[in-house]
């Protein structure tokens, strides 16, 4: 199993640029909630050990790390709105969200490691795109640790305020629990109504 390693950093940082921030998304796949996106630049100096892919590690594995990561790096972290989900499609709304996490961080980084395979188009710094960049790179395993957290941590606490839906434990993905509490309690405010699973429930025949 290959662990992510600081290579595309260092690459970056070869060719001149100082600040190379990693950047990542969570939460395409969910019915509910918001698609939230981080944006690390880590210190090469103090990179914490055991970055890994956040869907390899335990949640107290990816809590210690959140510290670790947050004590010694610059980040931020952002958010598309479900309304925004609807309204723009489920891909452009986490770009949205990459692009906030990259202008929330002060000062600016000067280079971007993307996860994924395309480039949000309101990013105009020099990046690249890295397929399954949470498994190479160090800078965007970290921004998705940091992602899935905050992610997550929204998720229970509108699970408190909608019971039932297992949102606590299924953070918004489809789960069974999560389907049948659709079917049984109905939709929320805070379901993508442009998912299909919540759209046939809403426009049943």
């Amino acid at each position: 199993m290959t662990q992510p390693d600081y290579s595309l950093e260092a690459a970056a940082l070869a060719q001149g640029h100082l600040r190379i921030a990693g950047v990542d998304e969570v939460g395409r796949g969910p019915l509910a909630g918001p698609v939230t996106a981080a944006a690390v630049v880590l210190d090469a100096a103090a990179i914490p050990e055991g970055l890994n892919d956040s869907k390899k590690l335990s949640l107290k594995k990816r809590e210690a790390l959140e510290g670790k990561i947050l004590s010694s790096a610059q980040t931020a972290i952002a958010h598309a709105t479900v309304e925004e989900i609807d309204s723009l499609n489920i891909l452009r709304a986490s770009h949205l969200a990459m692009e906030r996490a990259v202008t929330a961080l002060d000062p600016a980084p000067d280079y971007l490691l993307i996860d994924g395979n395309l480039i949000p188009k309101g990013l105009v710094l020099p990046c690249e795109a890295v397929v399954k960049g949470d498994a190479k790179s160090l800078s965007i395993a970290a921004a998705s640790i940091i992602a899935k957290l905050a992610r997550d941590r929204i998720m229970v606490d509108l699970a408190q305020q909608f019971p039932g839906y297992g949102w606590e434990k299924n953070a918004g993905y489809p789960s069974k629990q999560h389907r049948d509490a659709l079917v049984h309690l109905g939709v929320t405010p805070h379901h993508r109504r442009s998912f299909k699973p919540v759209h046939n429930i809403l426009y049943q025949e």
